[in-house]
């Protein structure tokens, strides 16, 4: 049974879900080329490459929450 939201606004609640993380997963990627960008400048290549690992698994969610979406739209 439908949500009072889906019924209003025509969108499932996990589409919606997905569409938000996706969003921020996205926004959040030039943040961390910020981050990685200020820990090299200040010479700390150990956080520069923990902000590296996480932008890269930021990414690899963001690809599979990309193929999720596309799945539920066909």
């Amino acid at each position: 049974m439908p949500t009072q939201s889906e019924q209003v606004i025509g969108v499932q609640n996990t589409n919606y879900n997905l569409v938000s993380v996706l969003y921020h997963m996205l926004n959040g990627a030039a943040t961390y080329d910020e981050y990685i960008q200020d820990a090299e400048q200040s010479g700390d290549q150990e956080l520069a490459q923990f902000l590296q690992n996480v932008k890269k698994q930021n990414a690899e969610c963001a690809n599979k929450a990309q193929e999720l979406l596309a799945q539920r739209i066909k």
